[in-house]
């Protein structure tokens, strides 16, 4: 958890070693608890019982209402309904992926309570994850060694959540997909290509997507979302920097191979497009006019520069939609990854990265 500093060093080790020896270590202070009860019920009795209820209190809080799964649940129900059953605003932001020409769409609103979702797409079954404090979203296969797996919210490391697999209890990073301690450690879960879009624009895109759906039995953990994806939150953790390269600055990262970029949003929002490198790759970035749906491609060449107008991309003399998908039908352009996420994220899990 989030305690004063512990998400700036590397306490990863010693939180692991308190876990995992954790009933070792429960059942040593128990038993200094109960000599040190007896001890004091010979002197005083209620004050020796009052604090007993104190002591153990303390414990329930911190060992059960305190932790990270039980603080965010899973949805009870997954609900996924197309465009005429939604109950979700258009103007919410979602993380969308596409699949064998069938598409889904997660309102971060939602999965920015829940951490992960479990879902099944094109016969493939999907993990789709946020974290809300470092603005990061991503969908991984559930997969590890060839086999499905169960994971669960375990807390934070770096500010970034982490998830627990069920088999040998390794801990996951939910920004790359690495495991950071535990048997599996350095493996990694495969990642799906996502985007992030405004519900309106990924339904104009993708007008046979299913949308996932508000579970009622959270609809009050929902609600204390509503003003993040704007980034109007007041929390320390899930607040927004007004101003560029700040901890709590918005950017869009791109990474390719060993080498990464990081956009400041604002200077996006001005620029609608850039044409830049990332290493020897040419890429594009193109902001839509809702300033909330954003996508990344490859350039045909150095020389080549796209230009945006009424979310047309223009290149070559040659017309694609906002997707890169060609307007006559034509090949497409080549989609590159690029995430939206706080600029503490990004310089802390790509710390050689680049500004532009």
């Amino acid at each position: 958890m989030p305690l004063p500093g512990s998400q700036r060093i590397r306490s990863i080790d010693l939180a692991y070693f308190l876990y995992t020896w954790r009933w070792a270590f429960r059942g040593f202070f128990v038993l200094l608890l109960i000599v040190g009860f007896l001890q004091a019920f010979k002197t005083s009795k209620w004050l020796s019982l009052g604090g007993l209820v104190l002591v153990f209190g303390a414990i329930y809080a911190f060992n059960f209402q305190m932790a990270a799964d039980t603080m965010f649940y899973q949805p009870q129900s997954l609900q996924m309904k197309p465009a005429k059953a939604n109950k979700i605003e258009k103007d919410r932001i979602v993380i969308g992926i596409e699949l064998n020409g069938q598409a889904r769409a997660y309102p971060i609103s939602l999965i920015g309570y829940h951490h992960q979702v479990l879902d099944t797409l094109a016969g493939k079954k999907i993990m789709v994850t946020y974290c809300t404090v470092c603005r990061t979203g991503r969908i991984y296969e559930p997969i590890v060694g060839g086999k499905p797996e169960k994971f669960r919210l375990v807390g934070m490391d770096h500010f970034n959540a982490m998830f627990e697999d069920e088999t040998t209890k390794s801990w996951w990073r939910q920004a790359n997909g690495e495991a950071i301690i535990g048997k599996l450690k350095g493996q990694t879960l495969p990642e799906l290509f996502s985007e992030q879009t405004s519900l309106e624009k990924w339904l104009a895109l993708h007008p046979n997507s299913l949308i996932m759906q508000p579970d009622e039995h959270f609809k009050e953990k929902y609600d204390s979302t509503a003003k993040y994806e704007k980034g109007k939150s007041k929390s320390d953790l899930t607040r927004t920097d007004s101003l560029s390269w700040k901890e709590k600055s918005w950017v869009v990262g791109v990474a390719i191979g060993k080498d990464s970029k990081a956009f400041d949003w604002l200077r996006l929002k001005k620029e609608r497009v850039i044409n830049e490198q990332v290493g020897a790759k040419a890429i594009a970035l193109v902001l839509a006019a809702d300033n909330k749906s954003f996508f990344a491609f490859e350039r045909p060449s150095k020389e080549a520069k796209f230009q945006l107008r009424s979310d047309t991309i223009i290149v070559d003399n040659r017309k694609f939609m906002i997707n890169g998908k060609s307007v006559n039908g034509s090949e497409s352009l080549i989609k590159v990854k690029a995430y939206q996420e706080f600029w503490h994220s990004w310089q802390t899990f790509h710390p050689t990265t680049q500004k532009y």
